[in-house]
């Protein structure tokens, strides 16, 4: 394969199928060459914003031979069915979080996958944001002792703002409210830090401004090891930084409390911390796992854990 890879967006369902059409524009070994959506508007209306041809039928989409690959940006709850069938016509997949919403579903996704010779990447960006670079450097060199407690915080004001589309609102299409969708970043983070095997999961959740799920929620696990993760997230927080906290026997980390520095606390006192350039994005780990043949093994298995996480919240809440 020898041609830029020729990418699709399958719907505008998502806040973030714009960004994952430009990715597709701005990769120079991609090109975006149509958008699909069961809803014709809102699919025809990305589609002139990407400067691409809109496309009615998924199956004719699917079935083009000058198709390698979509990004897929459906509801959550129609990820196994359409990623079922783009599998199945042998494309290659990036897909917004979460890539099932069952575990079972993940592990069918990506065994079709891997038996169709299929690559499937999920968006999970934080992982490659440099903060995490520095934070995996911390953890493995063990500075901070036996980790006893983690606390990670992502919110926005996308309910109070009143910016996020009602559709996020609807259990039917998004399987829940703000921990389902913009907590998957700090519960694949929390998973970084103290392994993916949760002994316990404990969940409050509250709907602020009436819409019918979460819009504020807080979510606590507890490990084997009897370390403590924290999650936090919601919709109703204007001016709320994105912060990591890391608490162990020997030492501590926090990151975006102070102008988002990085900081670390040991028996030697506090030092910042160099927070590395950016590695290689999702989309782009993507291009290259079809490139060489070569899947995005640890993105899959942090993908099915945090499934698995979000499932085990929201049978708490």
């Amino acid at each position: 394969m020898t041609h830029p890879l020729r990418i699709a967006v399958l719907s505008a369902w998502h806040v973030h199928a714009e960004e994952y059409g430009r990715a597709a524009l701005d990769h120079p070994d991609t090109e975006l060459v149509a958008v699909w959506d069961d809803d014709a508007e809102r699919g025809a209306a990305l589609a002139e914003t990407l400067g691409v041809p809109f496309e009615a039928d998924l199956d004719a989409l699917l079935a083009r031979e000058d198709l390698d690959g979509v990004t897929n940006t459906t509801a959550t709850t129609d990820h196994d069915e359409i990623l079922g069938k783009v599998i199945a016509s042998g494309k290659h997949v990036f897909t917004e979080k979460l890539l099932s919403p069952t575990v079972e579903g993940c592990d069918a996704l990506t065994s079709a996958a891997s038996a169709a010779g299929v690559q499937i990447t999920v968006s999970l960006p934080r992982l490659s944001h440099g903060y995490t670079v520095a934070l995996r450097e911390v953890l493995e060199a063990g500075t901070l002792g036996r980790i006893s407690y983690s606390r990670v915080r992502l919110a926005h004001n996308g309910s109070t703002g009143d910016w996020l589309p009602a559709r996020f609102y609807d259990p039917a299409e998004a399987i829940g409210g703000a921990f389902s969708d913009l907590a998957a970043h700090p519960v694949y983070l929390t998973q970084l830090i103290l392994g993916a095997e949760a002994s316990s999961v404990r969940a409050a959740y509250t709907d602020m401004t009436g819409r019918g799920v979460e819009d504020n929620a807080v979510v606590s696990i507890t490990t084997p090891d009897g370390a403590i993760g924290v999650i936090e997230t919601g919709f109703v927080t204007p001016f709320s930084p994105f912060t990591i906290e890391v608490q162990g026997t020997e030492g501590t980390l926090l990151y975006g409390f102070d102008e988002g520095r990085m900081q670390l606390g040991t028996a030697e006192g506090w030092k910042d911390l160099e927070v590395p350039a950016d590695i290689d994005a999702p989309f782009a780990q993507w291009v290259t796992a079809i490139r060489t043949g070569t899947p995005t093994t640890e993105n899959l298995e942090r993908a099915r854990a945090l499934t698995q996480l979000v499932v085990a919240a929201n049978a708490a809440a």
